[in-house]
């Protein structure tokens, strides 16, 4: 018998969703997007996977409506992201099906769920209970990826097209890196006096085999960087193994999207920055002498 259902977009999601999933009992996939191409890789860990063509969040939707009436899961798990909580809060609205996002740990009852996420930007956890059937969306790099091994079925899955009809797309700047991905995140934040200096962030990142990312005000106000190098509460969630954050004071909103780091280093001028309580290395000194003697020592250290 199927107890959970897992719902993703790439690879990543599946594996790490998974291994929540199997907490609950045997688990099935619905993959999308990039996780569909993906699938027989997904299958090898033994589970069975409904492949859908396609990622608009009304065909994940309908898919995950189909799965859902025809196997009735007891949890349908999945990552906290924008596909999901658009294509899977309208199933939790269609059928009064509790429904988490953001969740850090879950342990499954007999007919419940117990389950912690951040609340108040994530400087409070909240334990919450939720009766069977539910929806909990988890964050990135809490569960380890899923290592099991078989042979599971592929089977694709047709729900026809969405009844939202794109008449217009009109692209954004995008810098098509992924940060959720990435294992050293740069952050760049109000510190920066224009968006020619930012090359400083670009070039250590670039010695460090890092990503660039922002905080709300230089992608959302200033628009140096594009709206996907946004990290914070409304931007992306990152965990990286390593944050730098530079010219960053260290606001809730923003920290609430790199607390999941497994060190932070924080450089700002000011020594009551409120970044400096959160971060495992502080250093208080103005970035633009500070990073380029940072820069010249990893450069030297390559030459070696």
């Amino acid at each position: 018998m199927v107890s959970s259902l897992v719902v993703g977009g790439t690879l990543g999601e599946i594996l790490e969703s998974l291994t929540a999933a199997s907490l609950v009992g045997e688990p099935i996939v619905l993959a999308y997007g990039q996780a569909a191409a993906k699938a027989e890789e997904i299958a090898s860990r033994g589970v069975k996977v409904f492949r859908l063509n396609g990622e608009h969040p009304d065909l994940i939707f309908k898919a995950a409506k189909k799965l859902f009436e025809e196997l009735k899961p007891k949890v349908i798990i999945g990552h906290s992201t924008k596909n999901n909580r658009d294509a899977l809060s309208r199933l939790a609205g269609l059928y009064d099906l509790a429904m988490a996002t953001d969740v850090v740990k879950i342990e499954p009852g007999d007919d419940h769920i117990i389950y912690e996420r951040g609340f108040l930007s994530e400087r409070a956890i909240a334990r919450e209970k939720a009766s069977y059937p539910a929806i909990v969306l988890i964050n990135q790099k809490v569960f380890e990826p899923y290592s099991a091994q078989g042979q599971g079925e592929i089977v694709d899955i047709d729900v026809g097209t969405p009844d939202v009809q794109i008449v217009e797309i009109k692209k954004k700047q995008l810098s098509g890196i992924n940060l959720e991905e990435a294992e050293i995140i740069v952050g760049v934040g109000r510190g920066f006096k224009k968006k020619e200096d930012l090359k400083l962030a670009f070039e250590l990142a670039e010695l460090l085999g890092a990503q660039v990312g922002a905080s709300r005000p230089i992608a959302a106000d200033y628009k140096w960087l594009p709206e996907d190098a946004w990290i914070g509460i409304s931007g992306k969630r990152v965990a990286p193994k390593l944050y730098i954050a530079i010219g960053i004071s260290g606001a809730p909103q923003h920290m609430a999207g790199v607390n999941n780091s497994k060190i932070i280093v924080a450089i700002n001028k000011d020594k009551s920055a409120p970044i400096f309580k959160q971060a495992d290395y502080g250093v208080v000194a103005d970035l633009y002498q500070f990073v380029p003697v940072l820069i010249k020592k990893l450069k030297e250290r390559k030459e070696k």
